[in-house]
């Protein structure tokens, strides 16, 4: 259910109305205060007044029928003149600008422009007031439940989770990255030992691949490397090229298949190396370090949903714009986030996920971290098997062992 602003509305109207009066108080002529002359007056205070107008035949006398006040005190009216005259008094106003310049202020069945105005602007007003005052009372019950603290610190408790997590499978990915590259590398070695002539047995087709071997192919990985239709181009034809390569391609299978790599720091190369690097990045950061990814990604997953229903109550005016059932849910999701985090800071979470992921993004192209990996490597050699096996494909990993 979206927000409706009602009292948004009658906040606008109210502006509207003040703001008509405003108008009605400005267009409406200056005046100015002057005293009349009664000639005569009825009992219910319609009378004939006289004065004088200075803007016109150099201050001529004008009359007009007027509604004097019938209240006012007798010895103004013309039958009690206090000056014996046939004359009473009254007081008016007179325009001293636009078009009606001169003229008395009309007060005999016209409409007061200054009432109209007054009406308008004590409607605005109570208007005004209304939607104001309703206006906050609906905001504050709208902002019960706004915690932008509660879900900024979820929200660094989720990222700091998420990244320990993501900085061990980091670390666990640059040892299978080496560790499949050591193998890759031992495999081609083995198959660059083998000859092409020892793929085909048959003496027509092994002159063949003799002519082959003279155009470059001289090995069973050269063979791999050219393809079939590589070997047609050097002079073989297509029986004996594809009979070569699948030759050469099942002798690939079986070097893979029974192959025992050993990781040996003292080999030319970088594989070995930037292997020793990676799994002593890993030794470093302890056995504890994989419980604590794993930690970190659980959290992580079960912060994910409260988030981002929570989303509402990290600030004032998406809480505003929120509907009801996503208010509701924004505060039972800080609910469950506030229980997630009190777990979190009893076990010290945020802490230990911090100098985790530190300990994971050692650079691994630091020298002296390669030195330090090979003189490791000799103190603990089991310790670095075991680690590997625990990453890598352990049948693999324990073969090298």
């Amino acid at each position: 259910m979206r927000h409706r602003p009602f009292f948004r509305w009658i906040l606008t109207l109210g502006v509207v109305l003040f703001g008509w009066s405003a108008y009605l108080y400005a267009a409406y002529p200056d005046t100015q205060q002057i005293s009349l002359t009664v000639i005569s007056e009825k009992p219910d205070g319609r009378c004939t007044v006289r004065w004088k107008d200075p803007y016109h035949d150099g201050g001529r006398r004008r009359e007009t029928a007027y509604q004097c006040d019938p209240d006012r005190s007798a010895l103004l009216k013309p039958t009690h003149s206090i000056l014996g005259t046939d004359h009473g008094w009254e007081s008016g106003f007179m325009f001293t600008e636009g078009r009606h310049k001169g003229d008395l202020e009309p007060s005999l069945d016209e409409t007061d422009p200054y009432g109209l105005s007054d009406a308008l602007a004590l409607i605005g007003l109570a208007l005004i007031a209304t939607g104001l005052i309703g206006g906050n009372i609906r905001a504050s019950i709208r902002l019960a439940g706004v915690r932008p603290k509660t879900v900024a610190r979820a929200r660094k408790l989720h990222e700091t989770a998420d990244q320990v997590a993501r900085d061990y499978a980091q670390a666990c990915d640059a040892v299978r990255v080496t560790w499949n590259a050591l193998h890759r590398e031992q495999i081609d070695m083995k198959l660059s030992a083998v000859p092409g002539t020892r793929l085909i047995r048959k003496a027509s087709v092994s002159r063949a691949m003799q002519d082959v071997e003279a155009a470059g192919a001289r090995t069973a990985r050269d063979v791999l490397d050219a393809g079939i239709r590589g070997l047609e181009h050097m002079g073989m034809d297509r029986r004996s090229a594809e009979h070569a390569h699948a030759t050469a391609r099942r002798l690939k299978d079986d070097i893979q298949a029974t192959l025992s790599v050993r990781i040996d720091p003292n080999a030319p190369g970088p594989h070995n190396v930037a292997l020793l690097v990676a799994l002593q990045v890993l030794l470093e950061a302890g056995a504890e370090a994989r419980q604590t990814a794993r930690t970190g990604e659980e959290l992580a997953d079960e912060l994910e949903r409260p988030l981002t229903e929570a989303e509402p109550a990290s600030g004032y005016l998406s809480m505003l714009r929120a509907g009801r059932e996503q208010r509701e849910s924004a505060r039972s999701a800080v609910t469950e986030l506030r229980s997630l985090m009190a777990i979190a800071e009893q076990e010290d979470f945020l802490a230990r996920f911090a100098q985790t992921s530190v300990d994971l993004l050692r650079a691994p192209d630091d020298q002296n971290l390669g030195l330090s990996a090979r003189a490791d490597f000799e103190r603990r050699t089991s310790q670095y098997y075991r680690l590997l096996a625990q990453v890598v494909d352990p049948q693999d990993a324990l073969a090298g062992h």
